[in-house]
């Protein structure tokens, strides 16, 4: 019984919770493996190359790009889309707008503190790859 409870919540807009379908997750997650592999090579690259430890912004970069990847997988919540108060279910590309204003604030508020979490990644890696 749960699994059709969250199946036909997958597909649905819940404001500050979910405004992706499966065709924007399946895109998200290329990107999850996109930001990931990058982030792999390049600390492989550095390390080869003995580059100076302020190149370690390139694993900053990478690693909150990976983490706000993976939040928009995982919560099934685009952040661009949030900021942007519109949601998709359907065709890649297709939006719609989220018309009351509680709704865009939710969706505002989820995708800052998503943006914030992977900012506070990223530093945490980059610090800890920089003290290595």
């Amino acid at each position: 019984m749960e699994n059709t409870i969250e199946s036909e919540n997958e597909n649905q807009y819940i404001p500050g919770v979910c405004n992706i379908g499966k065709e924007e997750i399946t895109a998200r997650k290329k990107s999850l493996y996109i930001s990931l592999a990058l982030f792999v090579v390049d600390i492989i690259v550095l390390e080869l190359l003995h580059a100076n430890h302020w190149w370690g912004i390139t694993v900053f970069v990478l690693a909150a790009s990976f983490a706000v990847s993976f939040q928009q997988v995982y919560f099934k919540f685009c952040v661009n889309f949030g900021i942007r108060g519109v949601f998709n279910f359907g065709d890649l590309g297709k939006t719609f707008t989220s018309e009351q204003k509680e709704y865009y604030q939710k969706d505002r508020a989820k995708a800052l503190k998503m943006i914030v979490t992977g900012i506070t990644f990223g530093i945490v890696i980059a610090v800890i790859y920089y003290f290595m």
